[in-house]
C-alpha cells in the first residue's frame, strides 16, 4: 500500500484524469447532451426573435386614434401591413404587422361601434433584440442545463456539440452477498449493486445493470472486469480494495494491465478506495465494500471523474453551518454525515445506510482540525440527493 493521497487532492486528480481522457465531442441530441458541457460556443442561427413579436394580447394600431377594428393576427401567421386609423387584434407571440405604431393592451382598450381606444405603446420585442444571427450566445464549457437546451432550440439548433455520457458498469464482489431475501446464516443482502448504478446515472453516466455478486477468486474477478470493460468506459467495483485473504482486486488490476491513478485516500470513512486506468484509456474505480464508504468513494473519485469525462468543471462543494461540534480524524479528512440543518446524524458508521438516507451530505472537516458548532464548512453532496 502506498501513502494515501489527501482528500481534496484525490478529487482534483480524479477530475483531471477524466478531463484529459474526455472523448472527442460530437453533435448530440438535446437528450444526449443534457448534463454535459458545450464543446464549442453556442451561436444563434438567426435573429432572436426572428421578427417583431407582440409581448401582450391586445390591438396593434397605426396612426392616430380612434382605430377601426378589423382582422386578427395570431401566432404563427404572417400579417398584412396596416395603415393609419386601422387596428387588428393581436395575440401574444404573434408577428407585429408592418406599419404598427403601438399596441393597446387587452385590459386597457375600449371597443365601441367598431372602434377601439386606449393607451398604446411599443409592446413588442424587436427582431434581434435578444441576439443577432451569428452572435455567440454561450461560450464553450458551459454546462448543458435545461435552460441552455431551451435557448439552443429557440436559437434554431437541433443538436449541440458536447461530450456524450460515459458508459458505466458496476461489478459487485463477495461470496457473502445475497441479491434477494433477508440477511442470515452468514450472508447479507447486497445494497451496493442496486444503489451505485443510480448514483452513476445521477453523476452523468449511462449506467447498465450491475454484474455479480462475483465469487471471491482471482480468476472470477479478472473475468468480471474484462466483461464489464468490454462495453463500459468506467467500471466501479465494490469490495476487495484492501489486501485481505479474499481481496483480489489489486491482483486483478495487475492481470489486466491497469495502472493506478490513485490508491487509498486520506479520508474517514472511505480510506481504501482507488482509481486505475487501463492501457486503452478506460477506468476502474474501486469502491470499499462498506456501503457508506462506497458512497464516499463515489463522491470523492467517481463524480469528479465523470465530470471531467463530460468536459465539466470539478463539482463544487456546497457549505453548511454546523449545529454541533464535529471532531476531526487526525491527519485524515473527516466526512461527517449531517442533515440540512447541520446536525450530525445517528447511524453514521461506514457499514450503515440509515443515516445517509436522510442526509444533506458530508460535512468536510479538514485534516488536523475540528469543526465547532456555528462554523461554516464545506458540504460534499451525493449525486441524485436533493435537499
Amino acid at each position: 500500500m502506498t501513502d494515501p493521497i489527501a482528500w481534496d487532492q484525490a478529487r482534483e486528480t480524479a477530475w483531471a484524469a477524466g478531463y484529459d481522457a474526455k472523448p472527442a465531442p460530437a453533435e448530440l441530441s438535446f437528450d444526449e447532451a443534457a448534463g454535459s458541457a458545450l464543446a464549442a460556443p453556442l451561436v444563434a442561427v438567426s435573429d432572436l426573435p426572428a421578427f417583431p413579436t407582440s409581448a401582450v394580447d391586445g390591438w396593434a394600431v397605426a396612426g392616430p386614434g380612434p382605430w377601426r377594428t378589423g382582422g386578427e393576427v395570431l401566432a404563427g401567421h404572417v400579417p398584412d401591413a396596416i395603415g393609419p386609423g386601422a387596428a387588428v387584434t393581436i395575440a401574444t407571440g404573434a408577428q407585429v404587422p408592418e406599419g404598427t405604431d403601438g399596441v393597446i393592451r387587452l385590459e386597457s382598450g375600449t371597443v365601441e361601434d367598431g372602434f377601439v381606444t386606449g393607451p398604446h405603446a411599443r409592446e413588442w420585442r424587436e427582431a434581434g433584440e435578444e441576439a443577432r444571427g451569428g452572435e455567440e450566445l454561450l461560450p464553450a464549457g458551459t454546462p448543458v442545463t435545461p435552460p441552455v437546451i431551451g435557448l439552443a432550440a429557440a436559437a434554431g439548433h437541433l443538436t449541440l456539440p458536447a461530450h456524450g455520457r460515459p458508459r458505466a458498469r458496476v461489478v459487485v464482489f463477495g461470496d457473502e452477498l445475497l441479491t434477494s431475501g433477508v440477511s442470515g446464516k452468514g450472508r447479507i443482502r447486497d445494497a451496493l449493486g442496486p444503489m451505485v448504478p443510480h448514483l452513476l446515472t445521477a453523476a452523468g453516466a449511462d449506467a447498465g445493470p450491475s454484474i455479480g455478486p462475483v465469487e471471491d477468486t482471482l480468476e472470477a474477478h479478472v473475468a468480471a472486469l474484462r466483461e464489464a470493460l468490454n462495453d463500459a468506459d468506467l467500471v466501479c467495483t465494490t469490495g476487495g480494495t484492501m489486501v485481505g485473504p479474499v481481496d483480489h482486486l489489486h491482483a486483478a488490476l495487475a492481470e489486466i494491465g491497469a495502472e493506478y491513478v490513485l490508491n487509498t485516500v486520506a479520508v474517514r470513512p472511505g480510506f481504501p478506495m482507488l482509481l486505475a486506468r487501463t492501457a486503452d484509456g478506460k477506468f476502474v474505480a474501486g469502491l470499499p465494500g462498506n456501503p457508506q464508504s462506497a458512497v464516499i468513494a463515489v463522491v470523492t473519485v467517481v463524480a469528479p471523474l465523470l465530470a471531467g469525462l463530460r468536459g465539466l468543471p470539478l463539482p463544487p462543494l456546497r457549505t453548511v453551518e454546523l449545529a454541533e461540534d464535529v471532531p476531526g480524524r487526525g491527519s485524515f479528512t473527516h466526512l461527517a454525515l449531517v442533515d440540512p440543518a447541520g446536525r450530525r446524524l445517528a447511524h453514521h458508521g461506514s457499514a450503515m445506510l440509515r443515516g445517509l438516507a436522510g442526509a444533506a451530505g458530508f460535512a468536510v472537516v479538514p485534516p488536523n482540525a475540528e469543526a465547532a458548532a456555528g462554523s461554516t464548512v464545506g458540504l460534499a453532496t451525493v449525486p441524485g440527493v436533493w435537499q
